[in-house]
């Protein structure tokens, strides 16, 4: 039987790949060796789909997409991104429960939830946040590699001292440039009116990629996009899930799993509902005017 060749887009896009990887190594690699981490220059010359996102992303402009690629290398350097895990970030982050991965949207894309009125600009905590953030990010790329995700900023009962517009600038640089072709829609739900403005400049970041997968809902126009199990009550679902820490929830998120941290047991059930209890106070500090500082972690 004769061998099939390969499709002339497919052959293009090995060319695209294999001028990157060149230029790359040519122009960036050879004078910045220490800008990068040997892990990810390893990964981009041996994972074709890597450079296949950045190249989808900048419509196959190499030029574009070596840019994309030393900013995205160069940051997960300086952040440290190959060596975040739950040891490495403040335990008070995860409790808080502001960021989490949890459901589905109706096309099948899982669901990375911020709960906007739980943050307040703290400059002391800003890396630690964006660590924060680039751990659930990694957390899912290696659980599910190439697969897309739905961002939900839930904006109930959240105003101009909870939106910090670094941390958010940062958030979408995590889709533009870090993550390529994660980002399925960014879904803003029941933005305050006070907010249009901060908005406004948010969606000037975005750019034309990532603009046209903005969508603004209104607590009932939601489930156009997520059906009910899995909106909270709030969003008139009918999702019982309560995040709480520890231990991290799996993909499913009906067994319990811990990369790093403990799984909790029947027998510490009761001891964890105390927990929960605390951590309900803590949280109530966010929107307070008078901030609790924790014995332990930081303030967002």
């Amino acid at each position: 039987m004769a061998e099939v060749e390969p499709h002339e887009g497919e052959q293009d896009l090995e060319k695209k790949i294999e001028e990157t990887r060149q230029r790359f190594n040519n122009e960036l690699l050879q004078d910045s060796t220490e800008k990068y981490d040997p892990r990810d220059v390893e990964r981009l010359q041996t994972d074709d789909s890597l450079v296949e996102g950045y190249l989808t992303w900048r419509i196959y402009n190499v030029d574009d997409a070596l840019k994309m690629i030393d900013e995205s290398l160069h940051w997960r350097k300086e952040y440290g991104v190959n060596d975040i895990n739950e040891s490495t970030i403040p335990r008070w982050m995860f409790e808080t429960g502001a960021v989490y991965l949890h459901g589905y949207d109706k096309e099948g894309n899982k669901l990375f939830w911020f709960k906007v009125k739980l943050h307040v600009k703290d400059a002391k905590t800003v890396i630690d946040k964006k660590k924060y953030v680039a751990f659930w990010l990694e957390r899912y790329a290696k659980k599910e590699p190439g697969m897309p995700l739905t961002v939900v900023f839930d904006m109930t009962d959240s105003g101009l001292s909870n939106v910090d517009m670094e941390f958010v600038k940062y958030i979408i640089n995590c889709f533009k440039v870090y993550y390529p072709k994660f980002l399925s829609k960014m879904i803003i739900v029941d933005m305050p009116w006070i907010l249009n403005a901060a908005w406004k400049i948010v969606k000037s970041w975005l750019g034309p990629e990532a603009i046209s997968k903005l969508r603004f809902a209104s607590k009932s126009e939601v489930q156009t996009y997520i059906g009910p199990e899995y909106l909270p009550p709030h969003m008139g679902g009918t999702d019982s899930f309560k995040y709480s820490y520890p231990p991290l929830p799996d993909d499913d998120f009906q067994t319990p799993i811990c990369d790093n941290g403990p799984i909790v047991s029947d027998d510490d059930r009761e001891s964890k509902e105390g927990d929960l209890d605390v951590k309900d106070a803590l949280e109530s500090s966010f929107t307070s005017d008078v901030v609790v500082k924790p014995k332990k972690g930081w303030m967002w």
